[in-house]
């Protein structure tokens, strides 16, 4: 049977005194700012909060286990991650099996703020992740808008409240600080409201306390077994039969549950932080660490599946985790210096093969930087660059069978040397060869500025660009000059100025440039930029060598010409680049 559990507030009382916590089976807080704001309209519109299950932890055996906090002030770089509480001695609790999305996104709202990252900033940018506040906007109609969403609720920062001069942004956590609704007329005069937008306000603000401090919305269902076991099948039982759940949540559960020396959780979050934070910033998420353990722990299929999570299974992780970190630090440093980060690195599942090679082998510290291993890396960097650059998609359907089988061609061989023969023939038998057709060098030509390739692409044709630094891929003939605005007033009529546009995004106007050379270059037409850059003619001679350059556009009408030497050009460098027949055959063709 439910039980009713009293209100939101009391609720949220008892996460703040710690009464409510999270065990460590429990997964991060995955909501979005929409979610929270969403879930603060239905709140509002009286639709079903949806029910709980508890977890009742008597005070004798509390210490046995270990908790967490509730997110409260959620940074998305900074502080992701549930709190750790320390252990609790002497002390009952009530952990969270079912609900802790729902209450955590209350306890941001009503207690705490978001601050999440912005586009176009990098995560290295403190300023790129504003704090924001939960606020209703007073002055908004009470009326669904196109997705039945009644009351305007929105995530915004001080700044961006202050800005809107078309609404009245109330922070919702001052609702927690109302003592009684009498208060809230007050509160809005105080403000400056008057009249029948006073009228309007309080129904709003009435409503919103009555939700939050009256209305008895919490009910629950309490299992106060002391056994841990149950406590975990109750838990997977309920998250595994939908969506609810990634079967790498499961796994990390079990994992938490089974490891004796090792936080498993805080170890996994911890890592996956590090290796985000390396280079330019990457994006990895727990699955990549998880599925990473389970390739290099040689545990015999790496694919999420409950039946691989036994506990010898996940003894042997354990015992195997200081290499296995160890191993992915190492593949994440290597990734960086070739220039990849969360942007263009395609596809993780790619570093695995990596990972695994470097965890035999035991890769030293120095790896990444000692001349020792030069010709190593470079095996590496080409093998990798020529997956990524795959349109087909090496790395997605079948991805558990081919890395098996990658494994196990690395097992049956020696490690002195990264063996890209032996996996381009694992993958090739299994329709994933690393041989371009000349269809496929012909559709890289045409690749467009934004395409995940891309970089990769340009790291394969500017081997001298050093991709530790910053580098910035760049249009040759400037993109600003290729407005439709620009393009009319230059003569060009729709057709042909949309030809144009299409053309100035495409791989023969691309280049890969030293950011400081590409901040000085800026808008400047590349012929009288290049004559700034390199003085002197043999300077400038080599330069347009190295980047397949030709003979630079001197205008806008030069433009056409300049693009098809250089897409031909370039044909001729990824052919020499991606030898073999299919790249004879891509000449021949040209010819």
């Amino acid at each position: 049977m439910y039980k009713p559990g009293g209100t939101i507030a009391e609720a949220l009382r008892r996460i703040q005194n710690k009464d409510y916590v999270l065990p460590a089976i429990q997964r991060e807080f995955v909501w979005k700012p929409e979610q929270i704001e969403r879930l603060f309209d239905s709140l509002m519109q009286g639709y079903p909060f949806g029910t709980f299950l508890f977890w009742r932890v008597p005070a004798e055996t509390s210490g046995k286990f270990k908790f967490y906090d509730f997110v409260r002030r959620y940074h998305q770089r900074d502080a992701a991650h549930c709190p750790e509480l320390g252990t609790l001695h002497h002390q009952s609790v009530t952990a969270v099996l079912d609900g802790q999305q729902r209450l955590t996104a209350l306890n941001i709202g009503l207690r705490g703020s978001m601050a999440m990252k912005q586009p176009n900033k990098w995560w290295t940018n403190p300023d790129a992740f504003p704090e924001r506040v939960l606020r209703l906007d007073l002055l908004a109609p009470v009326r669904p808008d196109d997705d039945g969403a009644v009351y305007r609720f929105r995530f915004l920062s001080d700044e961006q409240a202050a800005k809107d001069e078309t609404a009245h942004w109330f922070k919702v956590p001052d609702i927690m600080a109302t003592e009684d609704v009498i208060d809230l007329n007050d509160m809005l005069v105080d403000a400056g409201f008057s009249g029948e937008a006073l009228k309007a306000a309080l129904r709003l603000l009435s409503r919103l306390y009555r939700v939050i401090h009256t209305d008895p919305l919490v009910h629950y269902y309490e299992e106060d077994t002391p056994n841990l076991d149950r406590v975990l099948n109750i838990f997977i039982r309920l998250n595994s039969g939908g969506t609810v759940l990634s079967y790498s949540d499961l796994l990390l559960s079990i994992a938490v549950a089974q490891w004796t020396k090792i936080d498993a959780r805080s170890e996994i979050h911890r890592l996956v932080d590090e290796l985000n934070r390396m280079g330019t910033g990457f994006a990895f998420s727990q699955d990549f660490v998880l599925k990473a353990g389970l390739m290099l722990a040689d545990i015999a299929s790496v694919g999420f599946k409950v039946e691989n999570f036994t506990s010898d299974n996940m003894a042997k992780l354990e015992a195997g985790w200081p290499a296995i970190r160890s191993a992915l630090v190492r593949t994440v440093e290597l990734a960086a210096s070739f220039g990849l980060n969360g942007q263009t690195l395609r596809a993780d599942s790619a570093l695995l093969p990596i990972a695994y090679y470097l965890y035999r082998r035991n890769a030293p510290e120095n790896y990444v930087s000692h001349t020792q291993f030069a010709s190593d890396r470079e095996m590496i960097r080409n093998w990798l660059i020529r997956s990524l650059l795959k349109a087909s998609g090496i790395w997605g359907s079948g991805l558990d069978t081919l890395l098996t089988a990658l494994r196990e061609a690395m097992q049956a061989g020696p490690v002195q040397a990264f063996p890209v023969e032996e996996l381009r023939r694992v993958m090739s038998v299994r329709g994933k060869s690393l041989a371009f057709e000349p269809a496929e060098i012909e559709d890289m030509l045409h690749m467009e500025y934004g395409d995940r390739r891309m970089f990769a692409l340009l790291s394969l044709l500017y081997p001298f660009v050093d991709l530790r630094n910053n580098f910035h891929m760049d249009h040759v003939f400037p993109i600003s000059r290729f407005g439709a605005a620009k393009l009319r007033r230059a003569g060009y009529d729709d057709e042909e100025a949309e030809r144009l546009a299409h053309r100035a995004s495409q791989l023969p106007n691309i280049q890969l440039l030293e950011g400081a050379a590409n901040v000085e270059k800026r808008a400047s037409l590349p012929e009288e930029w290049l004559a700034r850059y390199k003085a002197d003619e043999a300077s400038r001679a080599d330069y347009l060598d190295r980047h397949v350059l030709g003979t630079l556009p001197v205008d806008l009408a030069d433009f056409d010409r300049f693009y098809e030497e250089r897409r031909q050009a370039l044909r001729g460098r990824l052919s020499a680049l991606l030898e073999g027949a299919a790249a004879e055959q891509l000449q021949k063709a040209a010819e």
